[in-house]
């Protein structure tokens, strides 16, 4: 059988195995840990009243949960795809090293729990009815900020699982031309943050130097460079890492479907509702961002075919 065979190209069978015994071990263990990280998030935001605590694990917790699975999976003697898995937990890495600069260079990690940054966007919220009653925020945070988000970026985790089940072995070519297009999205998403992170920087330090907003620091948000071709060209590159993080399962188990794609498909509703909203206060911040929404797609450029005779 050919690698592309067993890529399931010429098929659209699904895969639902079940866990075998080591496997279900593994998940129960995984699950407690997530668990803890659910109940630590909801207590520390609560008593800080920054509501960040996820957004500082975001880019931490997936590597953890990938090289558990692999630590677990290492004496399970019907385990066939191990090299498979700590190929991805080590992308995986490389992702959470990146995220995890980005967040600290702006300020988001303090040794005090109650400082570092807090998204913006839940200051608006918490100022919006029906989330400006205390009760009503405390149920959000809980539910949504830290359940949901924790059991999400968990779940977009679990393609490492998947590998644990299937019955390929070996890597192949495959393997090696998802962990370079996976290597090549990461890449797009540091060149997209650093675009981002250098505009920001110049313009709050025109602003606070008295200096004149010019050379399209007037507009107020990033637009050049990576960001003239897409709205968030970083949202793009994340999900297709985790796009791509899927498909190693998905070529690991000869079949392009298996549970796992769970993680990936909801990440992408989460960066719809997240872009969204983030773009309705960047709209009502800014006067020329409707003009900007009309000329440039969300998440892939806009492909233009001339305007009709």
């Amino acid at each position: 059988m050919t690698a592309l065979t067993a890529f399931g190209l010429l098929t659209l069978k699904t895969q639902w195995l079940p866990l075998t015994m080591s496997q279900q071990d593994a998940f129960a263990q995984v699950l407690w840990i997530c668990q803890g990280v659910i109940w630590w998030c909801f207590i520390v935001g609560e008593l800080t009243g920054n509501n960040s605590q996820v957004d500082k694990l975001w880019s931490i917790v997936p590597a953890v949960y990938a090289w558990f699975l692999v630590y677990k999976a290492a004496p399970d003697p019907l385990c066939q795809g191990w090299d498979r898995m700590a190929l991805v937990a080590s992308l995986v890495s490389l992702w959470a090293l990146r995220l995890t600069y980005n967040f600290y260079r702006r300020g988001g990690y303090s040794l005090l729990p109650w400082k570092g940054e807090e998204d913006y966007r839940w200051a608006v919220l918490r100022a919006k009815a029906p989330l400006n009653r205390t009760w009503v925020w405390t149920l959000f945070n809980m539910l949504f900020i830290c359940f949901y988000q924790n059991a999400l970026i968990l779940l977009f985790t679990l393609p490492v699982l998947a590998i644990w089940q299937a019955e390929l072995g070996a890597l192949t070519w495959i393997d090696g031309a998802l962990a370079l297009l996976f290597l090549g999205l990461l890449l797009l998403e540091f060149v997209a943050d650093q675009q981002q992170y250098d505009y920001q920087t110049e313009k709050y330090r025109r602003k606070a130097a008295g200096e004149a907003l010019t050379d399209g620091f007037e507009k107020g948000f990033v637009h050049q460079g990576l960001w003239r071709l897409m709205r968030h060209p970083n949202y793009a590159a994340e999900q297709a890492i985790w796009i791509v993080v899927y498909l190693f399962s998905a070529y690991a188990g000869g079949a392009w479907l298996n549970w796992s794609i769970a993680g990936c498909v909801l990440l992408i509703g989460l960066f719809k509702g997240s872009s969204d909203f983030s773009e309705g206060i960047s709209a009502e911040k800014y006067p020329a961002y409707a003009e900007y929404q009309k000329k440039t797609g969300r998440f892939l450029p806009r492909i233009s075919f001339g305007s009709k005779a």
